[in-house]
């Protein structure tokens, strides 16, 4: 049996290229590809719980290692753009990038590896494969749930695949991105035994039978979601995204003779354009095009928003203030601005800057600043900076930002003169649910995603960024509106539909329709409560499973022990 050991080596290996085509390679991904995640996973099933590895000398180092083989081979290739990015702009040595993205994969494969060590544990300890497979989707969930909570880097987690599956996301107000998760594995679980259960029973000769059977009814209940129509989601406000485009690997500090005044009135001039044309659906997939016609008499904007950026936009600095009330006066709209906001502590004796989204109302007086919270380790601060002290020297760029507080909505007089509440965050802050969700637990009617992605380039990472950002809108049941440097700026539906985007890579402005709600989901109330439920009962059967493997090695050793006496 040994003889045929790279069978499950190259099994794990093929779960990891089978799991990378369900999310975004290196542009929109179409939605017939979120299939693959139906069944990705059953080829690490089976390298798992097959005989070959149950029976082996070693069978939960060879679970564990199968799984790390699988999971560090998916993550080089989902987050390829780490390398990309670091070589463009981290100012790090040449083979720094790629040496940090294979760390990067050694360390988040983990994961992986866990889930298989604690599939063998369960088959170990009850002997039975299906009890393993039982418990694959509550073990996978609960590593999600970690990933998000210890190493924060919940990227491209399994349930975004089903983003545009009108169907299977329905669980997401309810469970979360992780229900999704759950039932795709549950899938895949499914799928496994027939392999792995089905031929022991002796059934050899239904197996294609089946496998077929499976197969067409996955790919139709995968079309039925991709081709359900949820229920329109009515608009009566419009926002001016702006898109500036400007070049994240330039340190231009406007400084040059009318510079300044320059970019302003380009500001200025895109937070006009209310009408105008857009694509009705994702870039640079021929989507069709539509256009916003404006009435006879004149008419304002609701929202104006510039996004994060590579701009010299400083709340301390008098220009600043004076030329976002300068645009805001403008354009008769209130204005959300990415830039650095300032606050002296009198505590620290020190000035204290943040990653914010200021708001200026429409008289063009200052109105408010959320302060991003979660920040970006190597890129907006160095984590355990006095045990990391060499990581300054080799990426150049790290700022230094402090952590905002408070996640309380912004007030924005409507056109009909009441006040709407937008839930603010800022671009990374996209990826964890459980945060975002507190916006609209706090309030918020409307969301609001402001966004660099320039540094990803034309990588896979701006589309898998704009799909996770798709589901905090699944999962809230608010629109999204989301205006980013270089694309995807987007309006978002409550329903994860992109209702309208602009191209990317050029200056431009979006003006994107959307609407208010106030029902709170299960989700937006709870949050990951079903996530945490699998986590517990993960726990639980991984420790019942650890004391049942102890007690007939207990028992060995007491016999020896009365042999020798």
């Amino acid at each position: 049996m040994q003889r045929h050991a790279w069978k499950q080596w190259g099994a794990a290996a093929l779960s990891a290229g089978l799991l990378e085509l369900p999310f975004p390679l290196a542009g929109p991904m179409p939605p017939w590809r979120s299939v693959f995640a139906w069944f990705g996973l059953v080829p690490l099933l089976w390298a798992i719980l097959s005989p070959a590895t149950t029976e082996s000398p070693h069978p939960l180092r060879r679970a564990f290692l199968l799984g790390y083989l699988s999971g560090f081979l998916w993550y080089m290739g989902n987050c390829y753009w780490v390398r990309d990015t670091m070589s463009r702009y981290g100012d790090m040595p040449p083979l720094a990038p790629t040496l940090l993205l294979i760390a990067f994969s050694l360390v988040l494969g983990l994961y992986f590896g866990l889930f298989g060590l604690g599939l063998m544990l369960v088959r170990r300890a009850t002997g039975k494969t299906e009890w393993a497979l039982m418990t694959a989707p509550f073990l996978w969930t609960a590593l999600d749930l970690l990933a998000a909570r210890f190493t924060s880097v919940p990227w491209d987690q399994l349930g975004y695949s089903q983003v545009d599956n009108g169907l299977v996301n329905r669980a997401a107000p309810w469970t979360g991105v992780y229900g999704v998760t759950f039932l795709l594995v549950a899938a895949n679980a499914f799928f496994a035994s027939l392999r792995l259960c089905v031929l022991r029973l002796g059934w050899r000769k239904y197996q294609v039978g089946a496998w077929v059977f499976c197969v067409w009814l996955g790919v139709m209940f995968l079309w039925s979601g991709i081709a359900v129509r949820p229920a329109d989601a009515p608009a009566s406000a419009t926002a001016v995204l702006v898109q500036p485009n400007l070049d994240v690997g330039s340190d231009s500090n406007w400084t040059g003779p009318g510079e300044w005044d320059k970019h302003i009135a380009d500001f200025t001039r895109l937070a006009g354009e209310q009408c105008k044309s857009y694509i009705a659906g994702i870039p640079q997939t021929g989507a069709p095009h539509g256009e916003v016609v404006c009435p006879p008499h004149p008419t304002h904007p609701d929202l104006v928003v510039w996004p994060e950026a590579p701009a010299p936009f400083f709340q301390a600095e008098p220009r600043f203030g004076e030329a976002m009330g300068g645009v805001a006066r403008a354009v008769h709209s209130a204005v959300i601005i990415g830039g650095v906001g300032n606050d002296f502590s009198a505590q620290e004796q020190r000035w204290q800057d943040y990653n914010s989204a200021m708001l200026y109302g429409p008289n063009g007086r200052f109105a408010g600043r959320y302060d991003k919270i979660h920040l970006v380790p190597f890129g907006e601060f160095v984590p355990y900076e006095n045990l990391l002290f060499f990581a300054k020297k080799l990426t150049g760029r790290v700022g230094k930002f402090d952590r905002g507080s408070d996640r309380s909505p912004l007030r924005i007089a409507g056109a009909d003169g009441q006040p709407y509440r937008y839930g603010v965050f800022i671009c990374y802050e996209a990826v964890f649910a459980d945060e975002v969700r507190h916006f609209a637990a706090n309030g918020a009617e409307v969301l609001v995603n402001i966004s660099d992605d320039g540094w990803y380039g034309d990588t896979s990472a701006p589309w898998q960024h704009l799909n996770m950002a798709r589901m905090r809108a699944i999962e809230n049941r608010r629109w999204l509106l989301r205006a980013t440097n270089t694309g995807v700026t987007a309006a978002i539906d409550p329903y994860g539909r992109v209702r309208q985007s602009i191209p990317r890579h050029q200056p431009d402005a979006l003006p994107a329709q959307y609407g208010f709600r106030t029902d709170i989901t299960f989700y937006t109330a709870h949050g990951d409560v079903f996530a945490w439920g699998c986590a517990i009962l993960s726990i639980g059967v991984v420790l019942w499973c650890v004391n049942r493997l102890q007690k007939p090695a207990l028992a060995d050793v007491q016999v020896q022990v009365k042999v020798r006496s």
